[in-house]
């Protein structure tokens, strides 16, 4: 079923002995280099085992010519010019044309006489005309673009009433069955139910072939939950066999990660744990686990052989360099989980990961969820010399890696766990934001469209950032708990060191950037979010970075105008007037590390008491909260004074007051409608006024 073998060409004159005639003595004719043998004819079989001296009869030493000696020497005859000067040469040019024509036209015969023979052979087959007549069906639908929609209603209707009842004819060869996946594709709902109805119990089978398994990842792409819930559970008790099929792997893989439930994935995972669990099955007591620390919790006295044959299955496709499956992420992340950090089994699987000289292991397992978990987990538990394996592996890959959705948890990873500090930098920072700070033209768009990106900037942030809650989600984070649960026993510097010795090593071109970048950074959500976590917490000479910033308050662009008018612009400037982000857990700002002084330039560039109340009763009336709470700043009396003789229009941006009762009113103050900012500027001139 792997495929189609090819079949000996029984109509072969060759390999019958019908062209080439055995010599049974000296030829009388003169021989000549250039001159092949006249009793040779041309046989069609592609391969053509060339006759020895010893084959062929002959004493003379001479073999039979090849084709190119016959080609050379029909191009010497059609240049050369033979002098009709005698009986002898006249002859010789006539028996050689005599001789060219006739092997042309024996080889024509040869040829059309194969053909036949091979029609003749299609047509004694099953199903010969109805495959036939399906085949020019699907030449006509395969170009979509060129069939009006009621041609095509017609040719699958008629399809279809060919190939109702053989589906199973079709499907196991590789012409045919590309039929069904064109009906497949047009069929409706009940069409597609009828063509898994007819191949239900073979879907294993299909699997396993070369051409019928992309019929089947047809049918689970374009059926619905009915025809899914009959092929999946036809896999199970098989998995352990058909994860080392050559074919059937990968559809396997295909489903367990793209259409089965999580209650299937279950199944299909479980017997990664030894034979038992693929006998053995309890679909009606309930739902299963595939967690495996669950179920040795239960059945403690299976862990020995449980662990042996899942690390023996995950081993022989290691071996056999079949890397790249997602369940098998899978069950190397339960097998990890599963083992105790310093521990025979911990080295084991270690090695074995670092046992792939080309890396691909590494490589393949970095961009799953799983498979991620897994290296985040190896680096967290491995030695300085492993931590220093894994990340030569990923070299010139770290940025793919910071743009994937799962990979960028192994750069986090590796800042949390390695000591040594300058081989994070020198292995990691050149991919992500360039060799130096001095970036060109090419490499700073390069590092803006990083900043904007949604997984690819994290790991710039991860550094700077006081919250990991606005970066990744809950599931990230629970990884990045466990990995530091770990380091305590294999880690040995300060985290908090290890954190300020990075920064120091990132922060200069990052600064850099923001000098250079303003404008266009402030466009985008992300890019304040950059410019806010970065800020508070580079290291070196930060000014040119927050003039950058200040100047936008008066940049006549229309693009930064409305951008300052957005909610993270605000969150930006907030931030940077208030000396540093805002600790949620302490309830207090984590000022920055020497003070930013941001309160004094930013109020210096609002001009005019105008520019001060159109920040004030705007979107962004923040800001001007924040620069009434900063610490520092010297002009909060002169800024309350703007303020106080702007009241009424503050009050009109705070919005309405409700007339309610007495006993009501501190409620009411509290849903009052309007701008938020603008209400607690006004509490603030109020509280300051008594």
């Amino acid at each position: 079923m792997g495929g189609i073998k090819r079949k000996q060409n029984a109509s072969s004159d060759l390999r019958n002995g019908g062209t080439k005639k055995r010599k049974q003595g000296p030829s009388s004719t003169p021989k000549s280099a250039l001159t092949p043998n006249l009793e040779t004819e041309t046989d069609s079989d592609p391969i053509i085992e060339s006759d020895t001296t010893e084959d062929s009869g002959d004493d003379d030493g001479v073999s039979w010519p090849s084709d190119h000696d016959e080609d050379l020497h029909k191009q010497v005859l059609e240049k050369a010019e033979v002098p009709n000067v005698g009986p002898k040469n006249g002859s010789r040019a006539t028996v050689l044309a005599d001789n060219t024509n006739g092997a042309s036209t024996a080889s024509k015969e040869a040829h059309a006489k194969q053909k036949a023979l091979a029609q003749e052979r299609k047509a004694a087959k099953p199903n010969a005309d109805s495959i036939a007549r399906s085949k020019k069906l699907w030449e006509r639908l395969r170009r979509k673009s060129h069939v009006p929609l009621k041609e095509r209603k017609k040719l699958v209707a008629e399809l279809f009433s060919i190939i109702t009842g053989h589906v199973r004819d079709f499907v196991l060869k590789h012409d045919s069955v590309r039929v069904v996946q064109t009906a497949i594709k047009y069929a409706n709902r009940d069409q597609r139910k009828m063509i898994a109805k007819e191949l239900k119990g073979e879907y294993r089978y299909l699997a396993e072939s070369r051409y019928a398994k992309f019929l089947l990842g047809k049918l689970l792409v374009h059926g619905d939950k009915d025809i899914r819930d009959m092929i999946v559970p036809e896999f199970y008790g098989h998995v352990r066999r058909l994860i080392k099929h050559p074919e059937a792997s990968w559809i396997l893989d295909d489903i367990y990660r793209g259409v089965a439930t999580s209650q299937q994935k279950d199944y299909l995972l479980r017997e990664w744990f030894g034979a038992e669990f693929a006998i053995f099955k309890s679909e009606g007591e309930g739902l299963v686990t595939s967690v495996l620390k669950s179920i040795l919790a239960q059945n403690p006295e299976k862990r020995k052989p449980v662990m042996h044959a899942l690390h023996d299955l995950i081993n022989q496709l290691i071996q056999k360099k079949s890397t790249g499956f997602t369940m098998l992420h899978d069950a190397m992340r339960q097998y990890m989980l599963n083992i105790s950090t310093g521990s025979a089994e911990m080295t084991e699987f270690i090695e074995l990961l670092k046992g792939d000289e080309e890396g691909d292991l590494l490589k393949n397992v970095a961009f799953t969820k799983s498979g991620a978990g897994v290296v985040s987990m190896a680096l967290a538990h491995g030695n300085a010399k492993d931590r220093k394996l894994v990340l030569r592996a990923y070299k010139n890959l770290f940025s793919q890696l910071a743009f994937d959705e799962h990979g960028h948890q192994i750069i986090l990873t590796a800042y949390d766990v390695i000591d040594d500090t300058v081989l994070t930098s020198k292995s990691i920072f050149p991919e992500l934001i360039g060799k130096s700070a001095d970036l060109d033209e090419s490499q700073t768009q390069a590092l803006i469209a990083t900043v904007n990106h949604k997984f690819a900037r994290i790991p710039i942030l991860y550094l700077f950032a006081n919250r990991r809650e606005s970066l990744m989600d809950t599931t990230e984070m629970g990884l990045l708990d466990t990995v530091h649960s770990i380091r305590t026993g294999t880690s040995k510097k300060d985290p908090t060191t290890r954190r300020k010795e990075l920064i120091t090593h990132i922060s200069s071109p990052l600064v850099s950037l923001i000098a250079k970048n303003a404008e266009q950074l402030v466009q985008s959500s992300f890019g304040c979010q950059f410019m806010m976590e970065v800020l508070p917490g580079a290291n070196g000479d930060r000014e040119l970075a927050l003039k950058a910033i200040v100047a936008l308050t008066q940049s006549e662009v229309s693009e930064v105008k409305e951008a300052l008018k957005t909610p993270a612009a605000g969150r930006l400037f907030k931030t940077l007037v208030q000396g540093g982000p805002y600790d949620i857990q302490q309830q207090k700002v984590r000022f920055a590390e020497p003070a930013l002084g941001f309160h004094d330039m930013f109020f210096a560039a609002l001009q005019t008491s105008e520019q001060v109340m159109e920040w004030a009763t705007s979107s962004n009336s923040f800001v001007i909260l924040g620069l009434l709470e900063a610490e520092g700043f010297e002009n909060k009396e002169r800024l309350r004074k703007t303020l106080k003789n702007g009241r009424e229009r503050l009050e009109k941006a705070a919005g309405p007051r409700s007339i309610v009762p007495k006993a009501e009113i501190e409620e009411k103050e509290k849903s009052r409608d309007g701008n938020k900012g603008v209400q607690l500027l006004l509490e603030n001139i109020a509280k300051h006024s008594t």
